[in-house]
C-alpha cells in the first residue's frame, strides 16, 4: 500500500515543479554569468609549437613507423 502513495505523491511534486514559475532574480543571474574576472584560462599566454624539451611522447608510440 504504500507504493501506491509514495508514487502518487512522486506525481504531485512533478506535477507542481513542471507547471509552477518561480521568481527568478535576474539580477544575481546576470552578475553570476557577468563575473568581474576573465576565467583562468584565459589569462595563460598561447603556446608555441616547439617542444617543451619533453621528449617521450606518449602518442608518438601510435604513430606509423618508416620502413
Amino acid at each position: 500500500m504504500g507504493r501506491g502513495r509514495q508514487k502518487a505523491k512522486q506525481t504531485k511534486v512533478a506535477r507542481e515543479l513542471k507547471y509552477s514559475s518561480p521568481n527568478t532574480d535576474l539580477s544575481a543571474l546576470q552578475r553570476e554569468l557577468g563575473g568581474s574576472a576573465p576565467p583562468v584560462w584565459a589569462n595563460r599566454e598561447p603556446s608555441s609549437d616547439k617542444d617543451d624539451g619533453d621528449e617521450y611522447d606518449p602518442y608518438d608510440d601510435w604513430a606509423p613507423r618508416p620502413r
